[in-house]
């Protein structure tokens, strides 16, 4: 009975003197990884972008203009375009007259 316990206790000794050891091998990953990944070394901040949504561009289109509530049906993905190109092309007016300046583009995802 005493080898045993003796045998068990040499097991879970050595079980734990592993799990220590993989526990170092972790953090040298980690450290690796946090070194390869760091965010540029001159202190700069990320560049924040803002993204715009039209929720419901059809109904905007038919809300706005007269000929859109008859091609909106027809023409959903050019209606929809043009809505977008119009909220663009009205942002930068407002942002223009409080001298604010933008650089804007129409992405599609």
């Amino acid at each position: 009975m005493l080898t045993l316990l003796l045998v068990l206790s040499i097991i879970l000794v050595l079980f734990s003197g592993f799990l220590y050891w993989q526990i170092l091998e972790q953090r040298k990953v980690i450290r690796q990884i946090m070194e390869q990944d760091r965010i540029d070394e001159s202190g700069a901040d990320p560049e924040l972008v803002l993204t715009l949504k039209v929720l419901d561009p059809i109904a905007v289109a038919k809300r706005e203009s007269r000929s859109a509530r008859i091609l909106a049906d027809r023409l959903p993905v050019m209606v929809s375009k043009m809505v977008y190109q119009e909220v663009m092309k009205e942002l930068e007016q407002e942002l223009q007259e409080r001298e604010i300046d933008v650089y804007m583009q129409l992405e599609y995802r």
